[in-house]
C-alpha cells in the first residue's frame, strides 16, 4: 500500500505539471495558427514521437529507469525554461514547437512512469494496485487545471507564466524521486518482456482474431479522437479571442474533464462492469460520442462542443479504457505485451495521421470544402463503425471466456 501511495503522487505530479502547460500550448497554438492548422501539427507530432519513442526504448534498454526518468525531468525543466524565455517571441515558431513539445512531454514521461511501475511490481500486484495508481493521473488533470485557472483569472498571472509553475512541479518531482529511490520503492521486479520488437507485435496482433478486433476498436477511437479536437477548438477559436481568456477557459474546461472522469471512475465504471459487463462499458464511449455529435450537428455552440468533448475524453480516460484493461485478461500475457507494444509505438500514431489528414481533405485539400460542423456526419460513421468493431467483439470475447483456462 505504501508504494502504492507514493506512485500515486508521482503520478499525480507528472499530470499536475501537464495540465499547466497543455492549456497554454493549445491556446498559444491557436493564437498564432489558428485551429485550421492543427491537422498539420498533430501529423508532425505523430512523426517526430514516433522517433522519440524509438530511441526510448532503445535507451531505456542500456540505462536504468530511475537515472531515465530523473535525465527527462531535468531536460524537460531545461526546455520549459527555454519556450518561457522565448514566449512571445518569433510567436508562429514557438507556438509550433511547445505544441509538439507538450505532447512528447505527456507521452514520455507516462510512459516511463508505467514503464518504471511495470518495473517494480509484479504482474498479481499491479493488477490489484494499479487502478489506485491510475486514480493519482486523473485528480492531477483536476487539481491542474484548476490551479492554472485560478493563477490567471485570480492570481494575475499569464498564459506564459504557467510554465515556470510546470518547472516547479517537476523540480519537486526530481527531489521526491531521489528520496524515493534512496528508500527503496524503485528496487526492480524483473518480470517485464522488454524485448518485443515492431514485427512482434504485429505478428502477435494479426495471428489472434480477437486482438485484431480488441485493436479495431481503439484505432477507430484515434480517427474521431482528432475529428472532435477539431470541432471543440474551432469553436474555442471562435468564442474566446484573447489569450489568457482562452488558457482560463481550456484550463476550467480541462479540469472539469478530469473531476468527470474521477465521476465515472468511482461511480459509474463499477456498476456497469458489475451489471452489464465489459462490452457495455466499451460501448459507452461511442454511444454517447455519437448522440452528443448529432446534439453538437443540430447546434453547433460552444456548450454543445464541450459535451461532444467530454463524451469523447471523459469516458476514454475511464470507463473505457478500464474495459479495454479486462479484455486483455483472458489472454497470454505475452501475446498482450507484443500487442500492445505495436498498438502503442504505432497503430495509435497511424489512425492519428489518417484521422488528420481526413480532416485536411474535407476542410482544405478537395475542391469542395465541408464546413466544422459538417464533419460531424464523419464523426457519426466512424462511431456507428467503432459499435458495430464491439458487436464483433462481443461474440468473440464471449467465446475467448470459455476457453481461456479458469
Amino acid at each position: 500500500m505504501w508504494r502504492a501511495s507514493i506512485l500515486f503522487i508521482n503520478f499525480f505530479l507528472i499530470i499536475l505539471a501537464y495540465y499547466h502547460i497543455k492549456p497554454a500550448s493549445r491556446s498559444l497554438f491557436l493564437e498564432y495558427l489558428g485551429a485550421d492548422s492543427l491537422p498539420y501539427v498533430w501529423i508532425s507530432t505523430a512523426v517526430i514521437l514516433g522517433l522519440v519513442i524509438s530511441f526510448y526504448h532503445r535507451l531505456i534498454a542500456s540505462c536504468s529507469r530511475l537515472n531515465i526518468v530523473l535525465g527527462s525531468l531535468a531536460v524537460f525543466i531545461v526546455l520549459l525554461l527555454i519556450f518561457h524565455h522565448f514566449m512571445g517571441l518569433q510567436g508562429k515558431y514557438t507556438a509550433v514547437a511547445f505544441y509538439i513539445f507538450v505532447d512528447i512531454f505527456s507521452v514520455v514521461l507516462v510512459e516511463q512512469f508505467w514503464s518504471l511501475t511495470n518495473s517494480i511490481y509484479k504482474i498479481s500486484d499491479g493488477k490489484r494496485w494499479y487502478g489506485i495508481v491510475g486514480t493519482g493521473g486523473l485528480l492531477g488533470g483536476f487539481v491542474g487545471g484548476m490551479m492554472a485557472k485560478i493563477w490567471i483569472e485570480k492570481a494575475g498571472f499569464d498564459t506564459s507564466d504557467l510554465l515556470l509553475f510546470a518547472v516547479a512541479i517537476l523540480a519537486v518531482l526530481i527531489l521526491l524521486n531521489l528520496v524515493f529511490a534512496r528508500i527503496g520503492v524503485y528496487d526492480e521486479v524483473i518480470e517485464q518482456q522488454e524485448n518485443t520488437n515492431f514485427s512482434d507485435g504485429w505478428d502477435s496482433l494479426i495471428k489472434n482474431r480477437y486482438l485484431v478486433l480488441i485493436a479495431g476498436t481503439l484505432l477507430l477511437s484515434q480517427i474521431a479522437s482528432p475529428l472532435v479536437e477539431y470541432k471543440f477548438m474551432s469553436l474555442v477559436q471562435e468564442n474566446f479571442t484573447e489569450l489568457d481568456q482562452r488558457t482560463s477557459f481550456l484550463s476550467g474546461f480541462f479540469a472539469n474533464l478530469g473531476l468527470i472522469s474521477i465521476g465515472i471512475n468511482l461511480l459509474i465504471t463499477p456498476f456497469v462492469h458489475r451489471n452489464l459487463g465489459i462490452i457495455a462499458g466499451l460501448s459507452l464511449q461511442p454511444f454517447f460520442l455519437l448522440i452528443s455529435t448529432c446534439g453538437f450537428y443540430m447546434s453547433p455552440s460552444i456548450l454543445m462542443a464541450q459535451v461532444m468533448k467530454i463524451s469523447d475524453r471523459g469516458l476514454a480516460y475511464s470507463i473505457n479504457r478500464a474495459s479495454r484493461e479486462l479484455l486483455y485478461v483472458p489472454i497470454d500475457s505475452i501475446q498482450i505485451y507484443q500487442a500492445k507494444a505495436w498498438i502503442d509505438m504505432f497503430g495509435y500514431r497511424l489512425f492519428k495521421v489518417a484521422g488528420s489528414t481526413l480532416i485536411l481533405l474535407l476542410t482544405q485539400w478537395l475542391p469542395f470544402t465541408v464546413p466544422t460542423v459538417g464533419l460531424s456526419w464523419l464523426t457519426m460513421v466512424v462511431c456507428v463503425l467503432w459499435l458495430v468493431a464491439i458487436s464483433l467483439l462481443a461474440r468473440e470475447h464471449r467465446l475467448v471466456v470459455q476457453t481461456s483456462p479458469a
